[in-house]
Order: structure tokens, then C-alpha cells, then sequence
């Protein structure tokens, strides 16, 4: 079956990451449903639109927004599936839910998107741990250099984990400088993230 204008997925795994694995243990992070930072962000594609051009194809893994696979309590506190659910372990997405796809082990963003890591925070008097608004660009659309430090407008930031890397999705035109490297910038990657 192929939609007209819907993309089907199913989730890469589960549709919650809230396990974590630590030696020969299981540790259990989250066990409340609404919680959008555990569900899972990846999805393999199962049939492309027929009247939408898009670049992605069969087999694809793709980067979904958090509520694709989330369920939530309704008014009566019943639990429920989203909108995106088509059944059990098939979705329908539209093309402004996801925002990169990963082909031949290699990510690839959407235009208008990249994916930003963010840096150390140098500054001894600070209690953050990576620098505010600032980081090296990974993944791009080709309208900012890869690997380039740049700065992004506040509240642009969507934060996920990819291939066990912390970083934010911003929009392309929501990068507002690119700095010089001063040669103590490293990259920030927190313990949690790396550990699946």
C-alpha cells in the first residue's frame, strides 16, 4: 500500500529509547509515556508518497519529530496512540516530520536543516558545561560549511541523539555567524548520550 501524500515508517528498535544497557544490566530510564525526550527519533522507511516528490527511498532510515511514536493519556486518562499511528507497527508521516535521512551510512539533512554539536564551555566561571548558542555543524544541508563553529539564534535548538552523539537541529537560516576557530574548542558529548 502507498499513500498519496504520507510517508510510511516503522520505528527503528522500539518506540521508546528509554532502556539503556550498562555491562550485562538493563536500566530502566523512563516509564511514563509523555515523556518526549525518550521516544524514539528513528525510522525506516516502508513506502514513499506517490504524489510527493521526496528524496528519501525504501529502506531509508530517517529522523522523525518526537511525537511520531508517542502515545498520551486522553481527557478520561485512557492511554492512546498519536496521530502519525496507521497500525501496529506502521506509521504515516508528512514530509515537515523528519529532517534527515541516512543512506549508505552516510546522514543526509532536508534543506533547511543541519545538526549542530555543541562545544566545551571554556569559561571558569561558569557552572555550563558546553557553550550557550555556539557549536561545530556535522550534518548539513549545504548551505553552511561542514565542520564549521558557528552560532545560532536562541530557542532555535532541537536536541537529539544520533549515532550516539548529542545535537541540536537548527534551521539552516537560524545560523546567524560563523567563527574563526581559536583552537580550544572541543566538542561537547555528555556521558548519557554515548552509552545505547
Amino acid at each position: 500500500m502507498r499513500c498519496l501524500f504520507d510517508i510510511i515508517v516503522s520505528p527503528k528498535g522500539d518506540r521508546y529509547n528509554n532502556i539503556k544497557k550498562i555491562g550485562d544490566s538493563e536500566l530502566v530510564l523512563n516509564s511514563e509515556i509523555y515523556h518526549h525526550q525518550y521516544t524514539n527519533r528513528e525510522a525506516i522507511v516502508k513506502q514513499v508518497p506517490l504524489a510527493v516528490s521526496t528524496p528519501i527511498k525504501v529502506g531509508d532510515t530517517i529522523l522523525v519529530h518526537h511525537n511520531v511514536f508517542r502515545r498520551y493519556h486522553d481527557i478520561k486518562g485512557k492511554e492512546r496512540n498519536g496521530r502519525s499511528f496507521f497500525n501496529e507497527n506502521e506509521f504515516l508521516i508528512q514530509h515537515d516530520q523528519f529532517y534527515a535521512y541516512k543512506r549508505d551510512g552516510e546522514w543526509n539533512c532536508l534543506d533547511g536543516y543541519c545538526f549542530v554539536q555543541p562545544i566545551k564551555n571554556t569559561n571558569i566561571f561558569s557552572d555550563n558545561k558546553e557553550e550557550p548558542l555556539k557549536g561545530i555543524v556535522r550534518y548539513t544541508d549545504g548551505t553552511v560549511e561542514k565542520d564549521s563553529l558557528v552560532g545560532f539564534r536562541p530557542d532555535s535548538e532541537y536536541e537529539l541523539t544520533i549515532d550516539g552523539v548529542r545535537m541540536y537541529r537548527v534551521l539552516s537560516n537560524y545560523i546567524t555567524i560563523k567563527y574563526e576557530y581559536q583552537g580550544n574548542e572541543e566538542a561537547y558529548n555528555p556521558s548519557w548520550a554515548q552509552s545505547s
